[in-house]
């Protein structure tokens, strides 16, 4: 009984959730939300360390210890990469006016075996090109810097994938934006219309009657629709 004196209540008052949708759709369609384009940036380079010169006629491991501290050097310089003072020299040779924080926050880092991914977001394709040239020679001409700090000096660094920048898709949250708009809308509607119910006290049920203690002496069942009025044309002599 609940359930279908909600319905009746949300049926009396769809002209309002419905005026909600369409101002929210025509406004959304007028005033459309700014979409921010970005743009990235993918590069990849490979660790290496050069062998030290043989000393004397013995096994070397076929140079086992050189390739297993050159993956222990991906680790330490993928965090490196991340670091303010990496974005400093980066900002510095980009030329640009920008902060190294932004540079900073819009880089990241990734590694898989001796192989260094370098990944940059940023919302400007010219200034993305320069940022990724100065990545790119902060790590391989400028590494050794970077590489004394990390214990060693014959390590080396070379690019194998140029930067690749491509534009960003839409966000997640920019492709939900309108679907989240219209649920609000009619969560917003509905809760209105429960709301202007509860305020309106015109009698409309038996149920109102009997709130305020009146007797009820007779019950006219309402006939709505054209099915309905054509039957009480029938029965009429």
């Amino acid at each position: 009984m609940e359930l279908r004196l909600y319905g009746a209540i949300i049926k009396r008052r769809l002209w309002l959730i419905v005026s909600l949708l369409v101002i929210l759709a025509l406004s959304y369609a007028l005033w459309p939300p700014r979409s921010l384009t970005a743009y990235t940036a993918q590069m990849r380079f490979v660790v290496g360390i050069r062998p030290e010169p043989g000393a004397g006629d013995y096994y070397t491991y076929d140079r086992y210890y050189t390739w297993l501290t050159a993956e222990y050097l991906v680790d330490d310089l993928a965090e490196v990469v991340k670091s303010q003072a990496f974005a400093q020299d980066v900002a510095q040779r980009s030329g640009l006016a920008v902060a190294a924080g932004a540079i900073q926050g819009a880089t990241s880092a990734g590694k898989l075996h001796r192989i260094l991914s370098v990944s940059i977001t940023w919302g400007n394709a010219q200034e993305m090109e320069r940022i990724a040239q100065a990545v790119t020679a902060a790590l391989v001409e400028g590494g050794q810097l970077y590489f004394a700090q990390l214990g060693t000096e014959r390590a080396a660094v070379a690019l194998i994938d140029p930067p690749a920048i491509g534009a960003v898709g839409p966000s997640l949250r920019q492709r939900l934006d309108l679907p989240l708009r219209l649920l609000l809308a009619l969560a917003a509607g509905v809760a209105l219309a429960f709301l202007l119910d509860y305020l309106d006290d015109t009698i409309r049920h038996r149920a109102d009657l009997e709130t305020l203690g009146l007797p009820i002496l007779a019950e006219i069942p309402s006939q709505r629709g054209w099915l309905a009025r054509l039957w009480r044309r029938r029965s009429l002599p």
